[in-house]
């Protein structure tokens, strides 16, 4: 609504510039700073001032006269110095809300592909704290660009061939002793789940090494047989990894996050898709075989190819070889495996369609709504799979640590001349999550007085030292529980269990959502469950709000049914109440703060809108006796606006993974 007259205004305003100064200019939109000035501002004045060597008020005059009418806009007024400002016809645009129910775009079958690559944990753990940022991220802008009618493939990636993988079946293997069937065993046990368990051998292995280097050998000896994909360790690594990878899917599912895709390493290696980007990045001469020093013996991309971060190497996270810290990118080491990045490039290569290699695919699983997700595999075992990747765009939610390799990921498409697909090629980074120090004294971490006073705390996947993802939503859901209970004692216990889910759910979805990309975040429990305050709860408590008034009203007057009771005239002299009117007229804006957040890339500016919303319906719900109106027509009018208010937020929360339960 909103965004469609933005749209016909702008194109207003570009015809105009073309017509009087023979200028082809992209024009902005601005909102006033206050709402009497009207709901859009065009500055474009400003900008021309000195080009067309004219006062901004007079290029302002020229263009308001170039415009003419507008649909939806009542007037343009020329305000200071060269404001235009934008008045809206407020008797068409309350048409267009009362007559508002068209769905959302839907791509068409064959419109190019953005690719959303997100989650990518490595398979050899439980899921912690830090992960659920990346999937939470991921999974929203993917319901972002879907509500703005894109088509979006969901991929997330699956390292079954790195170290840490080689690193817990060096405990099995190694340390445990334990064969095949030991470990089959262990993963369909009803003991302790099968990716705690991991939790704990990863972090054993981990400190061993501390102590031996040369246990390190195991872990070489684990990755070749890993890369050679046969033999007895081969088979206890893609055992464990697809183990886990099952648990990360359930855990993730619980926050109603799904995927369309699981590209593995492992077919990367299998399929040649390295061998053929490693062939094409010598042919091009975009690496080369260093002869001398410590990177002897390695393929490596020279500094001067990529830019380096900071002036360092900020893959903090990534476990490469010593030798790989250096101006230049080792890409092969000297015995023969390939780093990460190297893999990532050929990966990259195939999801922009330029490797002229496909995966092949059979069904992983199937979500309890219908939904399927695949697997990549490296032989044909289904007819008539989907085809992944061929992509337009590609985003991949990767953690700020890992800039530096990310860069390098494009250095090499450019030093291939695919520039265009380079320039497409999105780091969709962000800051770690850390912890509260009484969020890790309620979840059973043991902290130093020390560790007490510092505003978080900082955790470790390697050092065991962490939140398990399933754990944190347990004791949300456990915390949510006990004040559903208290309220509504009356309920049944199915209907109370499936409401405090719902609460924990959106408690930390939106808590993972509400702070820009680039900041560092301390979870606090409290705070995130909190129904006061900038929180998850706080917008659902507010539709819910919502829902009790259309109840009420109900129950009082009977069914709700708008078109019979109320006209576009009665909701156009509702509207003459200018603080209603700006109520609806936020309320209206869910598409344009979309738009808004999607060219910003931020998911925070949707949880910031939801905010919003809530706000000003809370606002309402205290100034507007909305059941006890006398005048028939403005009671229908307030009670349209609450439905109107409880359905556009439900739809912006559902942008934020966030579902509205029956009650609170």
């Amino acid at each position: 609504m909103f965004q469609d007259i933005e749209k016909r205004i702008v194109a207003a305003a570009e015809a105009a510039l073309l017509q009087k100064f023979s200028l082809s200019l992209r024009v902005s939109l601005e909102q006033p700073k206050q709402t009497n000035f009207g709901e859009l501002a065009i500055p474009v004045a400003f900008q021309l001032a000195r080009e067309l060597k004219k006062a901004p008020k007079a290029i302002a005059q020229e263009l308001v006269s170039a415009m003419g009418p507008v649909d939806g806009v009542a007037a343009f007024e020329i305000a200071g110095n060269g404001f235009i400002n934008v008045r809206l016809d407020r008797a068409a645009y309350t048409a267009m809300l009362f007559d508002k129910g068209l769905p959302a775009p839907q791509p068409a079958p064959n419109a190019p592909k953005t690719i959303v690559e997100h989650t990518n944990i490595n398979p050899n753990k439980a899921a912690h704290i830090g992960h659920l940022r990346n999937a939470i991220l991921g999974d929203t802008f993917v319901r972002m660009l879907r509500r703005a009618g894109e088509r979006v493939e969901v991929q997330n990636y699956i390292d079954n061939t790195g170290v840490q993988v080689a690193d817990v079946v060096v405990g099995f293997h190694f340390f445990e002793k334990k064969t095949v069937d030991d470990v089959k065993a262990l993963i369909v046990s009803t003991g302790r789940p099968f990716d705690y368990y991991c939790w704990d051998l990863y972090a054993q292995v981990s400190a061993y090494y501390g102590q031996n280097a040369e246990a390190l050998e195991w872990r070489a000896e684990v990755l070749h047989s890993i890369e050679e994909g046969s033999g007895e360790i081969a088979e206890l690594a893609h055992l464990v990894a697809d183990a886990i990878v099952k648990a990360h899917l359930k855990t993730m599912y619980r926050l109603g996050i799904e995927y369309d895709v699981l590209p593995r390493e492992s077919e990367i290696l299998h399929l040649q898709f390295w061998a053929t980007a490693f062939e094409l990045l010598k042919r091009r001469e975009a690496i080369f075989l260093e002869t001398e020093g410590k990177n002897k013996g390695c393929w490596v991309m020279p500094s001067s190819a990529f830019r380096v971060i900071g002036g360092k190497d900020k893959a903090a996270d990534i476990e490469e070889e010593p030798e790989d810290k250096d101006d230049s990118k080792v890409i092969v080491r000297s015995n023969g495996t390939v780093t990460y990045v190297g893999k990532d490039i050929a990966y990259q290569l195939w999801k922009f369609g330029l490797l002229g290699k496909d995966f092949y695919y059979k069904p992983w699983t199937r979500y309890p709504d219908g939904h399927e997700v695949w697997v990549s595999t490296d032989r044909s075992v289904v007819e008539n799979a989907p085809h992944f990747g061929g992509g337009r765009e590609v985003f991949n939610v990767i953690d700020s640590r890992q800039s530096y390799l990310q860069d390098v990921v494009v250095a090499g498409l450019r030093a291939l001349g695919f520039n265009e697909e380079a320039d497409r090629s999105v780091h969709f980074s962000y800051e770690m999550v850390a912890l509260s120090p009484r969020t890790c004294v309620e979840m059973g971490i043991q902290l130093s007085e020390e560790d007490k006073k510092k505003p978080y705390v900082e955790v470790s996947g390697r050092k065991g030292l962490g939140v398990k993802a399933d754990d944190l939503l347990d004791k949300l859901i456990e915390t949510a529980q006990a004040e559903v209970d208290d309220r509504h004692r009356e309920a049944d216990a199915g209907e109370r269990r499936q409401v405090a889910e719902i609460i924990a759910v959106g408690a930390l979805r939106y808590f993972m959502l509400k702070f820009t990309r680039n900041s560092l975040i301390a979870f606090d429990f409290h705070e995130a469950l909190s129904f006061e305050g900038e929180t998850g709860p706080y917008a659902q408590y507010s539709a819910v709000r919502a829902g009790n008034i259309l109840k009420k009203y109900e129950e009082r007057f009977g069914p709700l049914d708008f078109r019979e009771q109320l006209t576009p005239a009665g909701l156009q002299r509702l509207f003459e109440s200018e603080d209603l009117w700006q109520l609806a007229l936020l309320v209206s804006k869910v598409d344009h703060a979309v738009r808004r957040a999607i060219q910003a890339g931020e998911p925070a500016h949707i949880a910031k809108y939801a905010f919003q919303l809530a706000q000003a319906f809370n606002t309402f719900y205290h100034d507007y006796r909305v059941i006890d109106e006398t005048d028939v027509e403005r009671r229908v009018g307030l009670v349209w606006l609450t439905s109107f208010f409880r359905e556009q937020l439900r739809e912006t929360l559902g942008v934020l993974g966030i579902e509205i339960p029956r009650y609170m």
